[in-house]
């Protein structure tokens, strides 16, 4: 059966199952346009593609499936790069469809023409230029097999105007691309585990994104019981662990809690999973783990001995490998020792002498905010956030007990995702309550796409905490520049509730903290997108902090180091 490029494109997306798409069009895509207007998948319209892209990726970490967006070509394509470059660093599988000039004007500098697979060959896993329709399907198909498989992370397919205006032989049955066949377990190797494991007295399991994208949360939370260890998870593995569970330590590295960065100091075994090893968690790699053997586990063989030296890589998808270590430990009759105990004990003290807390008096504390948010909601949201000390907040102060409940953007850091993102999010899982933490700076940058989720009925709950400022760059103007604060002060603000307002949305505000509770709870009895507005103290600053290339045991712990010292 005769079909054109368009009309295979949607039937090879019918076959993956795709049931959203993120888009805007433009000249060069409106023939796949064209078609979609016959067709029964659902297309949100974006009012940037940074918002496409940003909103696919929302999409993929909250269902677990490959989000998808299309634009056209040029200054279309070109919007999409950073969301790509973040979707790469954070291992997000989505598949970007951009249109392309007619491929006889391909090098040619033709209206709105880029050589988009050029751009983005550094941060994609791969990227297809589509020269024969013959080929569409086939491509199709391999983009959705490599994002999603082995380590995940973002495809680009190029289509130039012709090539899908063309017509071929449309397939009877669906391709079937083989995915890569996965290395078995060495055996050894994890009899091996096994036994450093058992001769471990004070191990530490180290958690990353790695499990929550690679579906091995009930492995790890076995495997932690199996062993009587403590858990702490990095900025992308929050969820994987529940934060409720006494063995749970908290967040490492940088802004990280006393108790997860002094396990890291004082641990004789670091068991790492599906982790990077990141800066942001390691800080003076000389003096991260010094006491630990160290075994690693990852899907990617270049994320071994990248960062941080492994005693024992183990090369694997990480449910796989848990699995085949819990096993091992039940054969051989594992049980923890009373050094271990001791050692779990330990930890829980130092969770006691050293919580997470802030001042509680005067102005509105962002993390009284965020400890709201949580109690509010039972703990049962989505939460996405921006970038900065909001997303420092929002990943301290609220508990997350499951995986794909926690979308920030972790390698890139980028600015403007978390509303887009948790567009995204709530347009996967419709029936949950989602919520964008964000700071005034970062919501501006793509502040537009309330007029997406008010169009497509996607009543995200935004959670804005102003403090009239960059947050994060001005802290660390504070602490390093000797208060120079040059151009992060946004003492012009607009007025959020305006905008929110010009664009069918509810504008809440609160201006003091007993008026913070009653905000959030008519926030989220309100049908439809809601912008709460929390005007927060404008010096706080995120605590605890290790200062760059410090190492962990050096924490500032701000305005709580008497409390914790009178704790201890």
């Amino acid at each position: 059966m005769k079909a054109t490029g368009s009309q295979i494109l949607f039937r090879a997306l019918e076959e993956e199952g795709v049931d959203v798409i993120f888009g805007y069009p433009g000249g060069a895509v409106i023939g796949i346009y064209d078609e979609l207007f016959r067709q029964k998948v659902r297309h949100i319209l974006v009012r940037h593609e940074q918002g496409a892209i940003h909103a696919a990726d929302g999409y993929a970490r909250a269902s677990g499936k490959v989000g998808v967006c299309l634009v056209t070509s040029g200054p279309g394509a070109t919007n999409t790069v950073t969301g790509i470059a973040n979707a790469y660093l954070d291992s997000i599988p989505v598949v970007i469809f951009t249109g392309q000039v007619s491929t006889n004007l391909i090098g040619s500098d033709a209206f709105q023409e880029v050589d988009i697979t050029g751009i983005t060959r550094p941060c994609t896993k791969h990227n297809f230029l589509v020269r024969n329709v013959a080929d569409l399907k086939r491509i199709v198909h391999e983009s959705f097999m490599i994002a999603r498989s082995g380590r995940p992370g973002p495809v680009l397919v190029d289509l130039p105007k012709d090539v899908m205006q063309a017509e071929t032989e449309d397939e009877e049955f669906p391709f079937n691309a083989a995915p890569p066949v996965e290395r078995p377990l060495d055996q050894e190797v994890i009899a091996k585990a096994v036994e450093m494991i058992a001769s471990a007295r004070m191990p530490l399991i180290f958690s990353g994104g790695g499990v929550v994208y690679g579906n091995a949360s009930e492995e790890l939370r076995e495997l932690a019981g199996v062993m009587g260890a403590p858990v702490t998870s990095s900025l992308m593995g929050l969820g994987a662990f529940p934060a409720s569970d006494p063995l749970w330590l908290g967040m490492p590295g940088m802004h990280g809690t006393w108790a997860a960065n002094t396990a890291l100091v004082h641990c004789d075994l670091l068991l790492g999973i599906g982790v990077r090893f990141d800066d942001r968690v390691t800080s003076r790699v000389s003096a991260f783990a010094q006491n630990a053997r160290i075994i690693h586990i990852d899907i990617d063989a270049a994320s071994i001995d990248k960062i941080v030296r492994a005693d024992l890589p183990i090369v694997a998808p990480s449910k796989n490998a848990l699995s085949a270590i819990i096993a091992g430990l039940k054969a051989t009759g594992y049980a923890p020792s009373d050094a271990v105990h001791d050692w779990r004990k330990q930890t829980i003290l130092w969770k006691i002498t050293h919580p997470l807390g802030y001042e509680k008096s005067g102005a509105i504390k962002p993390q009284y905010v965020v400890e709201k948010l949580y109690e509010l909601s039972s703990g049962k949201a989505i939460v996405a956030t921006e970038v900065g000390q909001n997303q420092m907040w929002g990943a301290q102060f609220y508990k997350y007990d499951e995986p794909n409940c926690f979308i920030s953007s972790g390698g890139l850091g980028t600015m403007g995702f978390g509303f887009p993102a948790a567009i995204g999010a709530q347009a996967a899982c419709p029936d949950r309550l989602v919520i964008d933490i964000a700071g005034d700076g970062s919501i501006q940058m793509n502040i537009q796409e309330l007029g997406t989720a008010v169009q497509n009925k996607l009543p995200v709950k935004i959670a804005i905490l102003n403090n009239s400022s960059l947050g994060m760059v001005r802290q660390w103007q504070e602490m390093f520049y000797q208060k120079r604060y040059s151009h992060t002060i946004l003492d012009e603000n607009p007025d959020f509730l305006k905008i929110a307002e010009a664009y069918g949305a509810t504008g809440l505000r609160a201006n003091k903290t007993s008026e913070v509770e009653e905000v959030i709870k008519k926030a989220f009895s309100t049908e439809g997108v809601v912008v709460m507005e929390f005007m927060v103290d404008p010096e706080e600053s995120v605590y605890p902090f290790v200062k760059p290339g410090a190492p962990l045991c050096e924490m500032d712990l701000g305005p709580m180091a008497d409390q914790a010292k009178k704790a201890a």
